[in-house]
């Protein structure tokens, strides 16, 4: 229980600043206290339970609000991507948008969609905003955790078994099971060989969706089938999201996006 009457106070006024779309976030409801409740916030030592209730908080309003509302272009390219983005059941959410370069070529824009449905488990982790790796590695763990869907728009041309190859060998050295990342190249190289340039050109989209159930592949919205592999859709993750992502842009604008107002 919070017994002190100024954690009581600003218990309340927290609440209230959560449940307002002009403060989506803890991080940023602290704008709205009063100096003297400010100067709690910053001075008390607060207790777990208050914690825990700012982490659920966190949580719930993460869930209900989403974290894109409108649509998002990757700075680099110019490439639009809508807010959200349609799965089986699932409306996933725009996380942020990033480019993937070789050298100086930037060959595709990426964004990133993931469920915004509250979870209990992990709730009371909510990072720290200004902890950027805490931030980052909630936001992979959310990832594969799924369903998550990855989306990448072509800016440059790109033969059908080059992009296959490279998308496959991005995944390789994060999956143990090679006859399933051959498998995702296959698909790869499949839909952008039926595509009518046989290559894959500036405006081909990749969908890759990533749920418990495995990975999907999608060439410019046709179906190329389903991996039934949990732990290569993991993979697929990290190929953007861990330490050594292939787009650190697209990694930057999910956690701007987490701790922006």
């Amino acid at each position: 229980a919070i017994r002190n009457d100024g954690l009581r106070a600003l218990t309340k006024q927290l609440l209230a600043a959560f449940t307002s779309r002009h403060h989506p976030t803890i991080f940023t409801a602290q704008r709205s206290l009063s100096p003297s409740l400010l100067r709690c916030w910053q001075t008390t030592k607060m207790t777990r339970a208050f914690y825990s209730f700012a982490a659920c908080a966190v949580a719930a309003l993460f869930a209900s609000v989403g974290v894109a509302d409108a649509a998002m272009a990757d700075p680099a390219t110019g490439i639009d991507f809508s807010p959200s983005l349609g799965l089986g059941d699932s409306n996933l959410k725009l996380f942020g948008v990033g480019v993937r370069k070789k050298g100086p070529i930037k060959v595709y824009s990426v964004g990133m969609y993931s469920s915004t449905e509250e979870e209990e488990e992990g709730a009371e982790s909510a990072p720290a905003s200004d902890d950027k790796d805490a931030v980052m590695s909630a936001i992979q763990s959310k990832a594969k955790s799924g369903p998550t869907s990855f989306l990448l728009k072509m800016n440059f041309k790109v033969g059908a078994e080059k992009i296959a190859s490279s998308l496959a060998e991005s995944v390789a050295p994060r999956h143990s099971s090679a006859g399933e990342v051959e498998d995702l190249k296959k698909k790869i190289f499949d839909g952008v060989s039926a595509t009518s340039k046989g290559a894959a050109t500036k405006g081909t989209e990749f969908q890759f969706d990533c749920t418990e159930e495995g990975i999907s592949v999608t060439v410019d919205g046709k179906s190329q089938g389903t991996i039934p592999s949990a732990g290569l859709g993991k993979a697929f993750c990290d190929v953007y999201l861990d330490d050594n992502g292939v787009s650190p842009a697209l990694k930057d604008s999910c956690v701007e996006n987490f701790c922006s107002e």
